[in-house]
């Protein structure tokens, strides 16, 4: 998962209300219910006049999106350069929760949120709770179908694999598979980035170890198992994995999604460090961020607008940028859109994506949340 803004007048939010009303409906600050309706660029007039509504509007409040996250610095930059329109941002480091959060709570309130970027299941716990408004981006039929809601409420944007992190100036022979990582040469050296009840990528780890060791989304059971087994030989190690505790070689090995693993490598070779990343072959698990549109946006607009961008091939290689894989890659490599020299950075990958269903993900959560803390305590 994801780890004040300046305000604006109650009267100019009346103001920027009244153009934008007859065509997206939405609900004075403060008020108890409203939502928007414009459902696709050519709902709102076309681009040209959502462009135009946007510069209206002149804000898009989003939450939760580091700049060194995905490639978000880049991407907030050229769409405040494109389009005129400042992006505020708030709680940077917060998590999905605290998206969902800050749309529950501040429904009709100008410092809510326009958009948000949901990790894991978080887009289903929002959708379910009647937080989103559905907007089909032009590419949307351009997304594979089980990597977007069918009513439109939230799509994938980008995403990664869980791959495996390792600085050869401290460690011999790098791990590049699950079953490389029992061996007795990692004592102590194995980590995550937090208790899988906690971190998205460490629970993603833990899924990925399960594949890896017989299991299967129904079943992750194996994959708790494998870092109990980790613990008892002496090579995981408690310590929470972070750029600091890396380039101070307390984590020399670190299992992450790959576009942060990948991501660390200018730094940590300008640090004199060989930093390597695998995909592991035996243990392949991805998961993609979702871009939802809160049905409540004090700048509607401009959050349909930024869906645009970011599903353009501007957006999408933005995200690329940022080691991450965007979600119409493929798509944009057939089409030849994508950046190939940003492409091939990327760690290697020869499976496609699959996901659990929501069951199986809270089935999964459930027993990790049971099993882990003894698993790793004895």
């Amino acid at each position: 998962m994801h780890f004040s803004r300046t305000g604006i007048a109650l009267a100019a939010v009346g103001a920027v209300a009244a153009t934008c009303l007859s065509v997206f409906h939405i609900p004075p600050p403060g008020s108890a219910s409203g939502g928007t309706d414009a459902v696709s660029a050519e709902a709102a007039g076309g681009m040209s006049r959502l462009v135009a509504q946007a510069r209206k509007e002149g804000t898009l409040n989003a939450i939760a999106l580091p700049r060194d996250w995905a490639g978000y610095g880049g991407l907030m930059d050229g769409f405040e350069k494109k389009y005129g329109i400042q992006v505020n941002v708030e709680n940077p480091r917060g998590a999905s929760q605290d998206e969902i959060n800050a749309m529950a709570t501040r429904r009709g309130q100008e410092r809510a949120p326009d958009v948000v970027d949901l990790g894991g299941s978080f887009n289903l716990v929002a959708a379910s709770q009647g937080l989103l408004a559905p907007y089909r981006v032009a590419s949307f039929d351009d997304i594979p179908p089980a990597q977007k809601d069918a009513g439109a409420r939230w799509y994938n944007d980008y995403g990664g694999y869980i791959s495996i992190g390792c600085d050869a100036s401290r460690v011999a022979r790098c791990p590049t598979t699950f079953a490389d990582l029992l061996k007795p040469e990692y004592k102590g050296q194995v980590a995550l980035t937090g208790a899988p009840t906690a971190s998205g990528s460490a629970f993603a780890s833990v899924y990925a170890a399960a594949l890896a060791r017989g299991g299967s989304f129904e079943n992750i059971e194996p994959g708790v198992a494998f870092f109990s087994q980790l613990k008892k030989n002496g090579n995981f190690s408690p310590v929470t994995a972070t750029p600091a505790t890396i380039a101070q070689g307390e984590t020399p090995i670190t299992v992450d999604w790959d576009y942060l693993n990948a991501g660390y490598t200018k730094q940590f070779t300008a640090q004199g460090m060989k930093w390597k990343v695998s995909v592991p072959a035996d243990g392949i698990y991805s998961e993609y961020y979702s871009q939802a549109i809160n049905k409540y946006a004090p700048h509607p607009a401009a959050a349909r607008l930024w869906e645009e961008y970011l599903y353009s091939a501007e957006g999408q290689n933005g995200f690329l940028a940022g080691l991450a894989r965007p979600v119409l890659m493929k798509k944009m490599s057939d089409e030849g859109t994508l950046d190939r020299e940003a492409a091939a950075k990327l760690p290697h990958v020869s499976a496609a994506p699959r996901f659990p269903t929501e069951g199986e993900l809270d089935r999964a959560k459930t027993v990790v949340s049971q099993q882990w803390a003894t698993a790793v305590t004895e």
